[in-house]
């Protein structure tokens, strides 16, 4: 799941709520709505078992299960459409799943909550949520997953602002002298000592022998002069 290759449903998938009594289907035995649907990115995104013989019957759909009160996806439904490669998997009931959304973590604080962890052992957590993993993943669920993304983007999208902004600068290598394109104002590297500069516009430009005068002129030493040969007062 790279940054420009996030499916739009996914969003649609992880505020969705599973489980619920579907409502043209009330009085029916297979009636909870824990299917979703790729292909359509309806406002009632969750449907039941008849509602996919009936509107969905060519769609692809995928099943949501409950593990500890969690939602939860068979890795064998995603893998071929959602790169799910940076989400922790657990195997529950012999199925590999990954988690659709955050889990709270544990009550308690301290030493207690720690040993009280099967994972414990673990140094891997989570960039999100900071939840314990048990494997070298990076995130514990898709929403967590999609969160980093984000993160991600917006990262990528600072950084390429400011290398913009740095590639305006071109450096002059035989005089050392350095002005942003496009304006009069700019920076001015004089010498080659590395000194900086500010300009106000491109006329003022500093040579290296101005340069070298205002640095002979600052360093003069003062010496005083020698007396000339003493000479004895006459005698009267």
């Amino acid at each position: 799941m790279k940054g420009e290759f996030v499916p739009p449903w996914l969003e649609l998938l992880l505020s969705t709520q599973f489980f619920n009594t579907c409502t043209s289907h009330h009085n029916s035995p297979r009636n909870e709505c824990n299917l979703f649907c790729i292909d359509c990115q309806a406002p009632e995104a969750a449907f039941c078992y008849y509602c996919r013989s009936c509107h969905h019957s060519s769609h692809r759909v995928i099943q949501i299960r409950r593990s500890s009160y969690h939602d939860v996806v068979k890795v064998s439904e995603l893998e071929d459409i959602l790169d799910i490669s940076n989400v922790q998997t657990y195997v529950i009931n012999s199925a590999r799943v990954v988690f659709l959304n955050e889990r709270p973590q544990l009550r308690g604080c301290g030493v207690l909550a720690i040993k009280s962890s099967p994972s414990s052992l673990s140094s891997y957590n989570c960039e999100t949520c900071s939840r314990v993993l048990l494997d070298a993943f990076r995130f514990c669920s898709l929403g967590c997953n999609l969160i980093g993304i984000k993160n991600d983007v917006e990262t990528v999208v600072a950084n390429d602002g400011i290398a913009h902004n740095d590639k305006d600068i071109e450096i002059d290598g035989s005089n050392g002298t350095a002005n942003t394109n496009g304006t009069g104002k700019g920076i001015e590297i004089c010498g080659n000592n590395g000194t900086i500069a500010n300009i106000g516009n491109e006329d003022e430009i500093c040579s290296d022998a101005s340069n070298n005068k205002e640095i002979l002129s600052s360093t003069r030493v003062v010496r005083h002069r020698r007396k000339g040969i003493p000479r004895r007062a006459p005698f009267f």
